[in-house]
């Protein structure tokens, strides 16, 4: 166990403190095109709203504007910023899903 990790209990997994950095960790934006199977897919070293605000303009790029997009992602903090919420009630072609979060124990 290094120092920023916090110790094991019963029904705990490991956790980390707050002063936690993720050292080589990438986050990754995709989207599939169910009929065709191509992927638009983005490694970013950040998980912002800046990255993920780049990554809607890139599939409003590549998207024919008249179909509809579907996104389904984790019920992150990043996702429900207000210029997120603005970007994905204008156009409204965004039909957005949230994983649900694993219990806490």
């Amino acid at each position: 166990m290094n120092a920023t990790q916090l110790a094991l209990g019963p029904s705990r997994p490991i956790t980390h403190t707050h002063g936690y950095q993720r050292h080589g960790t990438t986050s990754l934006f995709a989207a599939l095109d169910v009929a065709t199977g191509e992927v638009i897919g983005r490694l970013k070293q950040r998980h912002r709203s800046t990255e993920f605000l780049a990554f809607l303009k890139e599939i409003d790029d590549q998207v024919p504007p008249d179909l509809p997009v579907h996104l389904i992602m984790y019920d992150y903090a990043t996702h429900k910023t207000d210029k997120i919420r603005a970007s994905l009630a204008a156009p409204p072609r965004y039909q957005v899903y949230f994983t649900p979060r694993p219990p806490r124990g």
